[in-house]
């Protein structure tokens, strides 16, 4: 039984989908500190210059009523804060990720190529007494009864 449950194991292991999930967890966890660090040094610094040399880093509030210079100083005495700065700079990383994996999804579902569907009339023929669709198959027409001409398999394709 224990070894049935190691061969399932291996073979799920070894499937190239558990290898790709693998590869894109671990190209998605680089992206994302590529993307923090877009939104921490280059997108934020200009948001806050113009709101007024903000750094959102920087935005708390201290739960206990007491004022702090910075963040570093409330943590320093064990104050509990609400850092909504870091909040906003992790709503931003979200929403940044968010929208580049909504474009790459858009784009490789615009090139992959769409499956072929099957003529659904490729196996009719028309009778030449109705002038209905028919199978290609069909010894007589099933609309007038009309007998048809003998089709070989080879024929029909």
């Amino acid at each position: 039984m224990a070894l049935k449950v190691i061969k399932e194991f291996k073979e799920f292991a070894m499937k190239g989908n558990m290898i790709d999930l693998a590869i894109g967890v671990i190209i998605g966890g680089a992206f994302g500190k590529v993307v923090t660090s877009i939104v921490n040094d280059v997108v934020m610094p200009p948001i806050g210059l113009l709101l007024g040399k903000v750094n959102f880093s920087e935005l708390f509030i201290s739960l206990n009523g007491t004022h702090y210079d910075s963040m570093e100083a409330a943590k320093a005495k064990g104050a509990p804060t609400l850092n909504y700065g870091l909040f906003i700079n992790t709503m931003l990383d979200f929403l940044i990720v968010s929208f580049v994996i909504f474009i790459v999804v858009k784009q490789l579902n615009r090139l992959r190529k769409k499956e072929e569907k099957p003529d659904p009339k490729a196996n009719l023929k028309e009778c030449p007494e109705c002038l209905s669709e028919i199978p290609k198959k069909a010894t007589r027409c099933k609309f007038c009864t009309a007998p048809q001409p003998y089709v070989s398999d080879s024929a029909v394709q």
